[in-house]
């Protein structure tokens, strides 16, 4: 019985993955899903950094999609304005990958940074707007920037 266990354990990456995300990142605001609402609609980036295929299953409308493991990197590029406000998310407080992004935010000179720590869950079920599918590229960063 305790062999199927660890099996079932060790055959779950998203298992191994999950953690509790920290309450703040130094730097950053931390937001809840109401204050997030505010900033989407006084027109902030909002910035998911979950995988591709958890993106085309639903993320916050008016979203960039910039996992953390490929597009994030490309925010350190000195061309982008540093003062423009950025909200981060990832699915919820057990998914570290927004603080990290935050984070690199933070170090690359971001300004107006805010940590969405409970995440698209919290916005699906506060039943905020939503899109399905697009995938938008880092162009809408610079379009919302300018």
């Amino acid at each position: 019985m305790l062999r199927i266990l660890m099996l079932c354990l060790l055959a779950s990456p998203a298992w191994l993955c999950a953690a509790e995300a920290p309450p703040q990142v130094n730097g950053a605001m931390t937001v809840n899903v109401y204050q997030a609402r505010q900033l989407h609609a006084l027109g902030a980036v909002f910035i998911d950094v979950r995988p591709r295929h958890e993106w085309a299953w639903g993320h916050v409308e008016g979203a960039v999609h910039m996992s953390l493991a490929r597009e994030f990197f490309g925010l350190s590029r000195t061309e982008w304005p540093r003062s423009v406000p950025l909200v981060v998310y990832c699915n919820s407080e057990v998914c570290p990958a927004s603080a990290e992004a935050v984070r690199l935010a933070v170090a690359w000179g971001y300004q107006q940074v805010f940590y969405f720590r409970e995440g698209y869950f919290a916005w699906m079920l506060a039943d905020f707007p939503q899109e399905k599918g697009q995938i938008n590229s880092i162009a809408t960063l610079n379009a919302q920037a300018h």
